[in-house]
């Protein structure tokens, strides 16, 4: 018996393919990263050495502070916390709000509105900004919260998102509470959200993402260092002289991306659940 023909070549050679794609896709993601942490600990003299060196000759922690004392890191957190919060949780509100709008509530045009809704988000930001800072600094927001903030308090792709979440919760619930008594928003928070509990720590940890890396926006908003989010304030770690510290800007790197990975790793399993059940149905 020829042991070569019994082999299923065409399944074997589609997982090779697979995987190796998936390996190299690995290495895309992860590589960057693991270069940030590593140059972020090295000496000095080792940043530009070559051979690149993947793993320093000393641990050099000083890194670490050096990149916290070059600027004023403590406020530029403060500012990305209260605007990513208060973005996060205000979409997170209004997505349940008008999610359960367009899942559950029967009105004239209420596809069409969703629709519309929808078309919004082919409207890029850079588009919206000459406008949008216009208006802002009519009111005299302008390097202020507001104008951080306000642009952002709702989102269509949340909405999207949840209320994909909600068609997938059967009527029978709904319907089994409004016998109950249950008004709008008895059904909505003790029914409809903690079954669709994935689809909103996908959509929380997709917001923070975005809005804590968000570099454009506070860019174009802020003129201050009182005001400057984390991103921003990576810009100004240079040294007196003009020239980039890349190991202290690499560790600055770590504290902006480390919350981030951390979220995801302690939530990747809500993730990955509330993205396969909320995209499946439409």
């Amino acid at each position: 018996m020829n042991l070569w023909a019994t082999i299923p070549w065409r399944r074997l050679s589609r997982s090779l393919l697979s995987h190796g794609l998936l390996i190299l896709a690995l290495l895309i993601v992860i590589v960057p990263v693991a270069w940030t942490v590593s140059t972020s600990l090295k000496p000095a003299a080792e940043v530009y050495a070559y051979p690149p060196r993947w793993i320093p000759s000393q641990l050099v922690w000083q890194n670490y502070v050096d990149a916290w004392n070059a600027a004023p890191f403590d406020r530029y957190a403060i500012n990305s916390i209260i605007v990513t919060g208060t973005i996060m949780v205000s979409q997170l509100i209004f997505g349940a709000l008008a999610a359960y709008v367009f899942a559950r509530l029967e009105f004239p045009g209420r596809d069409l509105i969703f629709i519309a809704f929808l078309a919004t988000m082919m409207v890029p930001t850079q588009v919206l900004v000459v406008p949008t800072f216009l208006i802002f600094n009519l009111f005299g927001w302008i390097n202020e919260y507001p104008a951080l903030i306000a642009p952002f308090l709702v989102s269509a792709f949340g909405v999207f998102l949840i209320r994909q979440s909600f068609l997938t919760v059967p009527q029978d619930l709904v319907d089994a509470a409004r016998i109950d008594g249950a008004g709008h928003g008895r059904i909505i928070w003790n029914v409809l959200i903690p079954v669709s509990k994935p689809a909103f720590v996908s959509f929380a940890l997709l917001t923070f993402t975005w809005r804590w890396n968000d570099y454009f926006w506070p860019l174009i908003m802020t003129n201050s260092t009182n005001m400057r989010t984390l991103p921003v304030g990576l810009v100004f770690l240079r040294t007196s002289e003009g020239s980039i510290n890349w190991n202290v800007v690499m560790a600055a790197t770590v504290f902006v991306i480390a919350p981030i990975m951390l979220l995801f790793v302690l939530l990747q399993k809500y993730f990955v659940q509330g993205v396969t059940q909320s995209g499946i149905k439409g």
